[in-house]
This record gives structure tokens, sequence and C-alpha cells, in this order.
């Protein structure tokens, strides 16, 4: 069956180098893209990325990861300041002792 359609001009162009940089027909390329976005999600489920939703709960999600990895990381650090301190204060401890 033969079927006339209009394609937006970005996504024509994307379908066209595609179908360059593998060498195969642009029918083929058009049509295998559609099937994989035709049958990507069976009829009434939901697609969670068309819904704007999604992306903020990645966002927030990442968000959350990066505060606990900065926070690991300045703990670390507060860690190995507060040993340097210990140490140093020790080693002044043990110097004033020899000088008594």
């Amino acid at each position: 069956m033969r079927t006339t359609l209009t394609i937006d001009d970005d996504l024509a162009d994307s379908l066209k180098e595609q179908a360059r940089l593998n060498n195969v027909p642009l029918k083929q390329v058009v049509n295998e893209t559609l099937r994989r976005g035709l049958f990507q999600a069976a009829p009434g489920e939901s697609r969670p990325e068309l819904d704007p939703k999604y992306y903020k709960r990645i966002l927030d999600e990442e968000d959350i990861e990066h505060y606990l990895r900065v926070r690991d990381d300045i703990d670390a650090a507060n860690l190995r300041r507060i040993e340097e301190v210990v140490l140093d204060q020790e080693m002044i401890e043990r110097f004033h002792r020899r000088e008594q």
C-alpha cells in the first residue's frame, strides 16, 4: 500500500542522515523507526518518557545522588582534617612532655 506522508523537515533530515550512514533506503529507516515507536509500548501502557513528571523524578534522583556524593566527600575531607588536628595535638603534647 502506498501512502503519502508529510514529515517535519528536522525529522526528515535525521531519517535521511540515518539512511545515509547505514547505507540503506530511506523507506527502510522510516518503517523501522515507526515500528520501534509503535511497538515500544503496548496500547494503553503509559510511556514515562512522554510524561514531564518522569524527567522531574530523574532530575530529583540525580540531585539526591549528587548531594550524597558531595556530602560523603565533605565528610571524608573533614574526617581527614580532624585526624590531622588530633595527630598535631598529640605531637605538640609529646614535645611539651619531653621539655618538662
